[in-house]
């Protein structure tokens, strides 16, 4: 999925503290020029995509949202300035009334760029999409026998796949996927309503480092009720999605789950996991974030562990009612650095003397954290999977069994290829 805001201007005002109250920010709203402008009416569904340069893989993407034959629905594009292709394709769709356009004349933070298309929705859910992202056909039907099943719950988590673009990990040659995109545990076998307290448990949890629901905005559909109840900016930096996620668990009234896939997330050279796990790239993605990942304690290693940190302390200060006095759990962190570290000696992107220095950055107390790893399962079934694949590439390590695919090269191909599989399995 691509975080799609601008990669080469920063935004200072996302380098303030990370962890103040929730309150509106001060700022004027960028200005924006509507291309495409349907009447602004009630609808069940606001599909939102903010697009920076995605114009490679947006046609794909719109195309998989307007081709299908539901009408109660806007698909809201919000153009960050873009110099690519992407005024010529949101142009070839301009004739759907379904389509909502606007674009900005100078480049937005990814965090301003998702809020602009929010602001411009008006739909009763909302479903957040990146441009490299595709939804697959039937979704909006689907969701709607849902929402009408369960009296219309303010939040709803399903499954999908994940398909991996040529050259987007460390210059992979063909292309991967990932079917389930997401491995739910055991309490999440069928469809239905999360029983009390258990979004608050899956919120609990992240702070152990334990991620019990895929943290992207796209298996998730929200209630426009549930967003309004967040106090501020429901998209905030240094994760928009993970934060949005977790202060939408804490504040909805109604959850449910349905244990189907109707989604394909799009990994390309221009996601932020690109960035995360390719060599010498880390630094690029922060830069594309426009944040600082600093805090007491900090370890060197995963972009995505260290600002999970400060989504967490975010999270913890601004919904003090549910979260007051949770810690971070500090060795959960200090394994997972390790891990990455460790990875990244595998595969030859650091040497042994440079992980030798960052194992000596290590206290006293980190050390007796890591050796209480031979009693945790997870760190346990990591460490076997590092080893256990010994010759394998980055996508083995850092995806859920990937599938590699020769012959597809984009994400409607891929789409199409693993609904006709499905749909032969059915017979």
């Amino acid at each position: 999925m691509m975080l799609s805001g601008n990669l080469t201007d920063t935004t200072p005002s996302f380098c303030l503290d990370l962890v103040r109250p929730f309150k509106k920010r001060n700022i004027p709203r960028p200005q924006k020029q509507y291309l495409y402008l349907k009447e602004n009416k009630p609808m069940k569904f606001s599909v939102l995509l903010p697009t920076r340069n995605g114009g490679p893989y947006l046609a794909n993407c719109m195309s998989s949202i307007l081709d299908q034959s539901y009408e109660d629905l806007e698909l809201v594009v919000s153009d960050n300035a873009n110099t690519d292709e992407t005024s010529e394709v949101i142009a070839s769709f301009a004739g759907d009334p379904r389509l909502k356009a606007i674009r900005t004349e100078k480049p937005l933070s990814v965090i301003d760029n998702w809020n602009n298309a929010l602001y411009a929705s008006s739909g009763d859910y909302v479903l957040m999409i990146g441009d490299d992202d595709f939804l697959l056909p039937g979704y909006f039907k689907r969701m709607e026998a849902i929402i009408e099943k369960y009296d219309y719950p303010e939040g709803i988590t399903y499954n999908g796949y994940r398909f991996i673009f040529p050259d987007s990990i460390s210059g992979n040659q063909y292309s991967y996927y990932s079917d389930p995109y997401f491995i739910f545990g055991s309490d999440f076998k069928h469809e239905g309503f999360l029983e009390s307290g258990k979004a608050l448990s899956i919120v609990r949890d992240m702070f152990r480092f334990n991620v019990r629901v895929p943290l992207n905005t796209l298996p998730h559909l929200w209630s426009r009720k549930a967003i309004d109840r967040v106090e501020g900016d429901i998209f905030r930096p240094p994760y928009p999605d993970h934060f949005a996620l977790n202060s939408l668990l804490l504040k909805a009234k109604t959850w449910v789950y349905v244990p189907e896939q109707l989604f394909v997330i799009g990994v390309t050279p221009k996601s932020y996991g690109h960035f995360v796990f390719s060599d010498s790239k880390q630094e690029e993605g922060t830069a594309y974030l426009g944040i600082s990942s600093d805090f007491e304690g900090r370890l060197p290693g995963n972009d995505l562990v260290n600002n999970m940190n400060i989504w967490l302390n975010l999270l913890e200060v601004n919904h003090q009612e549910h979260l007051r006095g949770i810690k971070i759990c500090r060795a959960n962190y200090v394994r997972r650095q390790v891990h990455f570290w460790c990875s990244q000696y595998k595969y030859g992107a650091m040497a042994l003397k440079d992980m030798l220095k960052l194992l000596g950055k290590l206290t006293l107390g980190d050390w007796l954290r890591l050796a209480s790893s031979v009693w945790d399962r997870k760190s346990l079934e990591a460490l076997w999977s590092l080893m256990k694949f010994s010759n394998k590439n980055k996508v083995d390590t850092f995806y859920y069994e990937p599938q590699c695919l020769e012959g597809i090269s984009n994400i409607k191909e891929f789409s199409e290829w693993i609904c006709e599989r499905k749909s032969v399995e059915k017979r």
